[in-house]
């Protein structure tokens, strides 16, 4: 059976940065801005995603192009008899369990966007207390969380089914745009709210004197995050890209993509955040409580409230696709199933799991995993541990098992790409000595925080 590819150089990038761009952006990146002082983190984050992100995103793409096959099989390929072929196991893992309580959000993003509709914000004034008695009632209870899971699952699922160029790389090509733009209005929105500046300042106007280890730590931790890097995506996606298309330019455009996207999502909330008064400190409970108070209060609010809803569901989905299509891309080329019967197993999986992690705020809280709710462990487990192993091991592949030569030719196309020839030795040096250091640290400090 022919192996599917992306149609296009545009395909592939929108996809790719479909990948990128999703909740980290829209719910992760904003509410870290606030919890770690502004635009102090927005600086270092910048500085953190094209130093070091970007040189993991590129050691996964060379991984992903030069082995033209799954997570799993890209190191048995690279590194043929080696335990290696371990770390192709922790790449399909990975993203399997980051699905499973992803999932449940885009449940809740979905919840919301119904609420939206129905312009539940704005038909009655609501207090900030019962917006947020509204979300922990909602998470807490049964059912109603478990179907928003279930659909949105299930439409990740159908899309994959579709296969590489008329579900993937289709669905990217048209919400990707779609999703940009919804975003500007409501950024152009929020920019003329009353004191609306305040955030503006907040978001640009660094106070140096707020940039700590701790900063630096969850700025990179969040460049991880939000590119995708360190658990088999990028390597996934990047198995499908033509042989033609240039590596560095391709990442270059996802990465600008992906932080211009998170900035743009900022501009679109924390203006309206300080034009009523609130805090930017929220944390994550910033997109289901304090917006939709910000909502309820905002002429034209229900109109807002509706395209912000419609896209986080956007941004969800275009994260949550790749995520799975990592597992089927396995079991497709290794067990040789059917793309729709992978991707059911897939579902199936992931589902299961991703009711545990439901249940978890409600009738199964009181089960706790060194302390915290299923939820909250997956959460940490794959953000502290997994995903930052992942990108520490895939560097330190590229960097020191591959062959120089080989990432060389890869990077720039056997050497026919004079601009990617001039960038190969600084990110060949930040693969190999920077980028291992920088991880270890952030996986030090998230272990000791």
């Amino acid at each position: 059976m022919k192996r599917e590819n992306f149609g296009s150089q545009f395909g592939a990038i929108m996809a790719m940065t479909g990948s990128a761009v999703g909740l980290g952006n829209l719910w992760r990146f904003p509410y870290m801005v606030g919890v770690y002082g502004g635009a102090a983190f927005v600086l270092v984050y910048i500085v953190m995603v094209f130093l070091l992100c970007l040189p993991i995103l590129n050691s996964e793409m060379i991984a992903g192009r030069r082995s033209q096959t799954n997570a799993f099989n890209a190191f048995r390929v690279l590194a043929p008899g080696s335990r290696w072929k371990w770390v192709g196991a922790l790449m399909v893992f990975t993203p399997l369990v980051v699905l499973s309580y992803y999932s449940v959000i885009g449940g809740w993003s979905l919840e919301y966007l119904y609420k939206a509709v129905c312009f539940d914000f704005t038909a009655m004034a609501h207090t900030r207390q019962e917006l947020d008695g509204i979300f922990g009632s909602f998470i807490s209870s049964v059912w109603a969380p478990i179907i928003g899971h279930t659909v949105f699952l299930a439409v990740t699922a159908l899309i994959v089914m579709l296969g590489v160029k008329k579900g993937i790389e289709s669905f990217g090509k048209v919400m990707m745009p779609l999703l940009f733009f919804l975003v500007i209005l409501i950024a152009v929105r929020s920019a003329t709210l009353p004191g609306a500046g305040e955030g503006f300042a907040y978001l640009f106007k660094p106070d140096f004197s707020k940039i700590t280890p701790a900063v630096c730590a969850a700025a990179l931790g969040q460049g991880f995050f939000s590119l995708s890097v360190g658990f088999g995506i990028m390597l996934t996606y990047a198995s499908y890209m033509d042989r033609q298309a240039g590596i560095g330019k391709s990442s270059v455009l996802i990465a600008v993509s992906d932080t211009l996207f998170a900035l743009i999502a900022s501009c679109a909330i924390m203006p309206a955040v300080f034009s009523f008064g609130l805090s930017p400190e929220a944390g994550p409970s910033l997109l289901f409580e304090v917006l939709p108070f910000i909502f309820s209060q905002m002429p034209l609010g229900g109109v807002v409230a509706l395209l912000f809803f419609v896209a986080l569901l956007v941004a969800a989905l275009t994260s949550s696709i790749s995520i799975l299509e990592v597992g089927v891309a396995y079991l497709v080329e290794e067990k040789h199933y059917s793309r729709r019967k992978a991707s059911l197993v897939i579902f199936a999986g992931t589902w299961l799991l991703g009711v545990l992690c439901s249940l978890s705020f409600g009738p199964l809280s009181d089960v706790r995993i060194f302390g915290d709710i299923l939820f909250d462990f997956l959460d940490k487990f794959t953000s502290n541990i997994l995903m930052t192993s992942g990108a520490l091991l895939i560097v330190i592949f590229v960097g020191w098992k591959m062959k120089k030569d080989d990432v060389r030719n890869e990077f720039t196309n056997g050497g026919t790409l004079s601009a990617s020839g001039r960038m190969f030795s600084p990110m060949y040096f930040i693969i190999r000595y920077l980028a291992p250091v920088a991880i270890l640290v952030i996986m030090l400090s998230n272990l000791l925080s």
